[in-house]
């Protein structure tokens, strides 16, 4: 199943260059070489005190805007809990859909664009995007570590060498959110069918411990925990946000 859609990844790969340069909302234009230059935020790690939660009714904290846009068949989501409005931390937990409710199933410390969140995305604005996007692709640097999403797995997603050194391992692993870009191919394909300026390359990858560009990122481990439990036959989303936005 996964050579299916092995020339088309292929491709992409060899696009690779100028996908990376415009990864993680970057501009192509190399906005990207200061990527975790944000100050003061913490290091990435699994959030403490955090209770199992199970047989839950809806997604907590997420309001009627934001749930209503949830697939009424996914079964899996990932919720980016952002801490404020202009703030580069947050908490993400995944979301599991069983015949009594959503269940937690990991939760973990994150970041993400390094000005915080907007509703209007744009290329170089360093803010993650608000919103709904479903989860379909996966790659990194590193082999597959078991991932149900269709894997690609290259040396091309290793950053460019003028990128700051915290940054070398951020794409060590990767999951593509479905912002402005094809789904069904690899993270590292560069279309964006809205328009170069509205941003792309738009991932959950691994944490360098502080803001992003506009990805948001986790802890290897969490990457490791996310890519083992997405399943495409459950639909994964991520919803993603600012604490008040996710709760209109």
């Amino acid at each position: 199943m996964r050579t299916a859609g092995s020339a088309m990844r292929m491709t992409a790969v060899a696009a690779a260059g100028l996908v990376l340069l415009a990864g993680c909302g970057g501009s192509g234009k190399g906005d990207g070489r200061d990527d975790g230059a944000g100050k003061g935020e913490r290091p990435g790690g699994p959030a403490r005190g955090a209770s199992a939660t199970t047989h839950l009714a809806h997604i907590p904290e997420v309001g009627s805007a934001l749930r209503s846009r949830i697939p009424a068949a996914s079964r899996q989501v990932v919720a980016v809990y952002g801490d404020g409005a202009d703030s580069a931390d947050a908490t993400v937990v995944l979301y599991d859909k069983g015949a009594k409710g959503w269940d937690q199933k990991g939760r973990w410390a994150a970041h993400n664009g390094r000005r915080g969140w907007t509703v209007h995305h744009h290329e170089g604005d360093k803010r993650s995007p608000v919103g709904v996007f479903t989860l379909t692709d996966a790659g990194g640097v590193l082999a597959d570590p078991g991932a149900k999403l269709p894997y690609t797995h290259s040396s091309a997603f290793t950053p460019p060498s003028y990128w700051s050194k915290n940054t070398r391992h951020d794409f060590d692993y990767v999951v593509a959110i479905n912002y402005n870009r094809v789904k069904g191919t690899s993270p590292l394909d560069p279309t964006r069918p809205e328009g170069q300026s509205k941003g792309g390359g738009v991932w959950l990858h691994m944490d360098h411990g502080s803001g992003t560009s506009a990805c948001v990122s986790v802890p290897k481990a969490a990457m490791q925990a996310l890519l083992r439990a997405l399943d495409p036959a459950r639909q994964p989303v991520v919803v993603m946000g600012d604490k008040a936005h996710l709760a209109a």
